[in-house]
């Protein structure tokens, strides 16, 4: 079975849009194509509104790309956290961390 993809977009200036899967699966090419547009453009805020699912690896992901920000000098806010993944975020004890 085909892993779901993830896209990218910018729906405004300093907005990185992330959409679709952030799972296993997918979360290794996500972080290489957001530090990619990191790197490429400022980005002020991370976007998840369109995440229609995630696991474990798509919040270790959201936490790597702000730690790549942090690497860049730069801080990245994230927003519209999936329910599911904001609850994991508390369990894991990191929900600080993604604000």
């Amino acid at each position: 079975m085909k892993a779901a993809a993830f896209q990218l977009d910018r729906p405004a200036p300093g907005t990185l849009g992330v959409s679709g899967v952030l799972s296993f699966d997918t979360a290794a090419a996500a972080l290489d194509a957001i530090g990619t547009a990191m790197a490429a453009e400022p980005v002020a805020r991370l976007d998840l509104a369109g995440v229609v699912r995630s696991d474990s690896a798509g919040l270790a992901c959201v936490l790597a790309a702000q730690a790549e920000a942090r690497r860049l000098g730069r801080a990245i806010g994230v927003e519209n956290m999936p329910a599911g993944m904001r609850a994991l975020a508390q369990v894991c004890e990191v929900d600080a961390l993604v604000g």
